[in-house]
């Protein structure tokens, strides 16, 4: 009797799927650790389950790769978790044996790790970090804004962290003028950042009490979160010395206790400006004066001598850095969106946002409260930002909006017309520019709208449909000249635009005469094909596309999945199209009755 098929002798080594993954419970048996601190390590470490083409062990194990695993074995943070392991025990038996004295001093000289080399091994440079930097963005907002609750091992300081982070984080990209878009969603805010040329991408939580379910892990949760604060405190150490500021701050007690974190931050930024500046001009004095100067300005700061009101401090936090570091023209451009304009917000609308977009666009922001920069009285404000159905008192130099109306124009990079965002009026759609109407085949009328304003503001003009700007050069340049008004530049692109497809039909023309292909001929044959089309139609068998035919099975399901995406596209856009005109068709029928009435 012969060898049964895939036999293997004992002692052989094992090959394939069988060497190269192992489960869960064989990776925990190797690295001799609980399956809390396995999650840790993979959490830490970046390893993730791995799904083989064939599973040995059967469908219901969690699979990992070797390598991974015999990765974490020799990494020093193993040892360290058993030896905290091995502590835990200790404390244990000195509550048993009830001898407090000692489990209190061992409590106390507990040990603990850090994660700062194992950032160092994830990320070797500071691009990997910014391009990673998502999820923990997100997680961390999301923690700053949930309450402390010490059944799930959520702890105040832990709290404070988060938020001490995100203010850091937010202070950075305010100053540095590096927001690009801003969506205001049920879920939360959408921000999207650009750092050194990597789009980041977050999720703020709306500050409101959140309410915490029990379907999920916190452990898990609390775990990811350990490892994004030590990865956004090094981001962020990185990024504040970039622009010349020392890390981590020190802010002003006073506003710290009033919750104006990000006007601290902002004082904060402009004083170690200030010390920066000074540095060259003491180059030749002695290093200790330079350190009792330094000395001084920090003692200052927390003694509350700096100016508490200086107006606009929120947003020069540090003045015309632009010298240091060369801008784009996209920084450029949202640096000088609300410049010379002066905002005040009042107790309704979200201040933590707002006080994070507008400085990030150039302007100047207060709000109603203790700490701020200047009072609701003052007469340099140009626009108020108001959230309720009416308002009492109005100041006739300021104009009074609505809270989207500043998320608009940041997204459409142009100062919009502030009459449909006043108080009491039901504001225009508030678009998502994460989305691309052109691709998805249905563009907004209120995105019409705003394009043709930026269009008005750039002082362009439009071209027609099938002509590019090269075919108005002419008209154009007339028209900046001033010898032909808009009217007639528009008739002149029109003829020429008529001229270019006439010419286009006579070489058209000239190369079927070439073919051997004559005018009568094509008319006659346009004829009949008229005629075949007047008859009764005569159910024929479509024929399915040759291309399609050569293709594998795998592609010919490719390709019918593509056109499903493109049908259910298409019916998605017909779907919006109808209710545009049901609801048009409602406004008008309600118009017609209003008018019925009142006549």
């Amino acid at each position: 009797m012969g060898k049964p098929k895939h036999y293997r002798p004992p002692g052989k080594k094992k090959e394939g799927n069988a060497a190269r993954y192992v489960t869960r419970s064989q990776a925990i048996k190797i690295l001799q650790v609980s399956l809390s601190d396995f999650r840790k390590l993979c959490i830490h470490k970046g390893v993730f389950p791995r799904e083989p083409k064939k599973k040995v062990k059967g469908n219901h194990h969690t699979y990992y790769h070797l390598k991974d695993v015999m990765y974490i074995l020799h990494d020093p943070l193993l040892e360290k978790f058993r030896e905290i392991r091995a502590y835990k025990k200790k404390i244990k038996k000195a509550k048993a044996k009830k001898n407090d004295e000692l489990a209190k001093l061992l409590t106390s000289r507990a040990p603990s790790y850090k994660l700062d080399m194992v950032i160092r091994d994830r990320y070797p440079t500071f691009i990997d970090a910014l391009r990673d930097l998502d999820d923990p963005l997100t997680m961390v907002h999301l923690f700053a804004m949930l309450p402390a609750i010490d059944r799930l091992k959520i702890e105040v300081k832990c709290i404070h962290n988060c938020r001490r982070l995100c203010h850091e984080w937010q202070a950075y990209i305010s100053r540095a003028h590096k927001l690009r878009k801003v969506f205001v969603a049920v879920k939360g805010i959408y921000y999207q950042a650009e750092v050194d040329g990597q789009k980041i991408t977050w999720l703020a939580p709306h500050a409101r009490q959140q309410v915490l379910t029990d379907d999920i892990d916190f452990n898990v949760m609390l775990t990811f979160l350990e490892f994004y604060e030590t990865l956004l405190g090094f981001v962020n150490f990185q990024l504040y010395h970039s622009i010349n500021v020392k890390y981590p701050p020190i802010l002003d007690p006073r506003l710290e206790a009033l919750a104006a974190d990000l006007y601290a931050l902002s004082r904060y930024f402009d004083a170690n400006y200030r010390a920066s500046v000074q540095e060259p001009q003491v180059a030749g004095s002695s290093k200790s004066e330079q350190e009792q100067e330094e000395s001084n300005l920090r003692l200052a700061q927390l003694q509350h001598q700096l100016p508490a009101n200086e107006p606009g401090a929120l947003m020069h936090l540090v003045q015309d850095a632009s010298s240091e570091v060369e801008e784009d023209a996209a920084t450029r451009d949202c640096k000088n969106l609300f410049r010379n304009k002066k905002f005040f917000l009042s107790r309704e609308v979200p201040r933590e946002s707002l006080l994070f977009v507008i400085p990030a666009f150039g302007g100047i922001v207060s709000w109603e409260g203790d700490g701020a920069p200047f009072s609701e009285a003052d007469d340099s404000i140009t626009h108020q930002i108001v959230d309720r159905p009416t308002q009492g008192h109005v100041y006739l130099s300021r104009e009074y909006v609505q809270p989207q109306w500043v998320y608009d124009c940041v997204n459409a990079r142009i100062i919009l017309p502030t009459e449909p965002y006043t108080v009491g009026r039901d504001p225009p759609p508030h678009l998502s520019p994460f989305v691309d109407d052109e691709a998805e085949g249905y563009v907004p009328d209120y995105a019409k709208t705003i394009k043709q304003l930026q269009a008005a503001v750039k002082s362009d003009i439009k071209p027609l449909p099938g002509t590019g700007n090269d075919d108005l050069d002419s008209s154009q340049n007339m028209l900046a000249e001033g010898f032909i008004n808009r009217t007639e530049a528009m008739e002149a692109a029109e003829k020429k635009r008529q001229m270019m497809l006439l010419e286009k039909q006579y070489h058209d023309e000239l190369k079927m005469e070439l073919q051997g292909v004559s005018r009568e001929n094509k008319q006659n044959s346009e004829n009949t094909e008229s005629e075949e089309q007047s008859l009764p139609d005569v159910e024929e068998p479509i024929a399915e596309d040759p291309s399609r035919l050569m293709m594998s099975r795998r592609k010919r399901g490719l390709a019918k999945a593509i056109e499903i995406g493109k049908q259910r596209k298409k019916d998605h856009v017909e779907k919006l199209k109808e209710r545009k005109r049901n609801i048009e068709a409602a406004q008008k029928s309600e118009k017609k009755h209003k008018k019925a009435q009142l006549s």
